[in-house]
């Protein structure tokens, strides 16, 4: 009773102590028994350790107090406030957002859920030793941005203008960060912070750069980087508007351009917005009055050299006019087939003067082979048939019949 008046002044009633003072008076029993205890024995030494938690706003957050080489000695977890949530595995805090997820000897883990900016400091892992241990577990609450918003100063421009745009990530915790990219270019924006009244941050960014004709249709991104998101971003497309872009197409014929024959000429033009009339005139003179045009296509027949020049077709639209030329030279009905016979002509003569060098080469080789293997006979008869009387004695005498005479021979060489 003198303990309980110690730690909560002094009540001429003890009934009106309640629950939790008793939990806490408990405590303090704990401690006492627990230093005296340690005065007989030696302890060994302890590490009380925790983590900082970062958790986004409105999840849980886990709180760990962990002790190595613990000798039973009492953990407890305190609010930034130092009032105690847990006392062993035992919770004198009415909030039941807290929840004791494990209790050990070597370990106090303690769940807060619904995490909100008013949870946010300093908590307290207590573990009754002599002298008592502390450690800290700040928590930080994230809040993500809203989500960002670009604002353009011109919704339509033109090829080579310059333009602006805004990206805006309001009411973040920490402070966002924000990446422009056009296409797969990336560009360098201006960014401002602000602070609100509540701690909240408000980010915006300003990018300005030029555009082309090719940037029709790009998105530009405004990449929102946060904690607590990801992948957040907001895009717009580029509408660029430029002046007409005219290319010439012969569709015939593909060759040479000759006397008697046809003449179709296409213009293409592409522009934003599109041209939508396309002229055909000829430079320094009028278009043939027989020439056909329809639309974006010109069509001569039966050309002849008279309608040599430049043909020009003119597209336009509010951003400007542009153009293409296409010079016609009309050439004799039979040109390029005398050029293409003496081609053929150059050919066969080339192909002739290769087969006749190439048997000439044979013959050669063939006449320095059978020179080297010219064979010569001769044949050395016997003397005796040359001294013979008669015929059948040289006969005799050639065939060998006398035993003395040389025998016939023959050499190879």
């Amino acid at each position: 009773l003198m303990n309980l008046r110690r730690v909560f002044g002094d009540r001429s009633d003890p009934e009106i102590v309640t629950h939790t003072q008793c939990v806490f008076t408990f405590q303090i029993l704990l401690w006492f028994q627990h230093s005296a205890c340690s005065q007989q024995k030696a302890v060994v030494s302890q590490n009380l350790v925790t983590d900082d938690v970062a958790v986004v706003e409105g999840e849980t957050a886990i709180i760990s107090c962990r002790v190595k080489n613990n000798d039973d000695s009492v953990i407890q977890l305190l609010n930034p406030n130092r009032q105690t949530i847990y006392f062993r595995d035992m919770r004198p805090l009415k909030d039941a957002r807290f929840q004791l997820v494990n209790f050990s000897d070597n370990e106090l883990r303690v769940s807060l859920s619904n995490v909100s900016l008013s949870d946010e400091g300093r908590y307290v892992c207590q573990l009754y030793t002599d002298p008592p241990q502390e450690a800290y577990a700040d928590i930080t609450v994230l809040i993500p941005p809203g989500n960002p918003v670009i604002e353009a100063k011109d919704e339509v421009l033109s090829e080579g203008n310059e333009t602006e745009m805004t990206c805006t990530a309001m009411s973040s915790k920490p402070a966002a960060t924000i990446k422009w990219m056009k296409g797969d270019k990336e560009l360098k924006g201006k960014p401002k912070v602000e602070l609100s009244y509540d701690k909240m941050y408000t980010v915006t960014s300003r990018v300005t750069f030029a555009v082309s004709k090719e940037d029709d249709g790009v998105p530009v991104i405004c990449i929102v980087e946060h904690p607590a998101v990801k992948d957040f971003l907001a895009r717009k497309f580029l509408e660029v508007q430029y002046k007409p872009e005219v290319k010439i197409v012969v569709e015939f014929p593909q060759g040479l351009t000759r006397e008697g024959e046809n003449l179709e000429l296409t213009c293409q033009a592409k522009g934003k917005p599109k041209p939508q009339r396309v002229n055909w005139l000829k430079v320094d003179d009028d278009v043939p009055s027989h020439a056909v045009i329809t639309g974006a296509d010109l069509f001569i027949e039966n050309l002849n050299k008279s309608y040599n020049g430049t043909y020009r077709c003119v597209a336009s639209n509010p951003l400007g006019e542009s153009f293409d030329d296409y010079v016609l030279y009309v050439y004799d009905s039979r040109a390029g087939e005398g050029a293409q016979r003496t081609v053929d002509h150059a050919v066969i003569g080339g192909v002739v003067a290769v087969v006749v060098f190439a048997m000439l080469c044979l013959l050669i080789v063939l006449g320095r082979y059978f020179a080297r293997h010219k064979g010569t006979y001769f044949t050395h008869e016997a003397k005796g048939a040359d001294d013979a009387a008669d015929a059948d004695t040289a006969i005799i005498n050639a065939e060998g019949g006398h035993t003395n005479s040389d025998e016939k021979k023959e050499y190879y060489i």
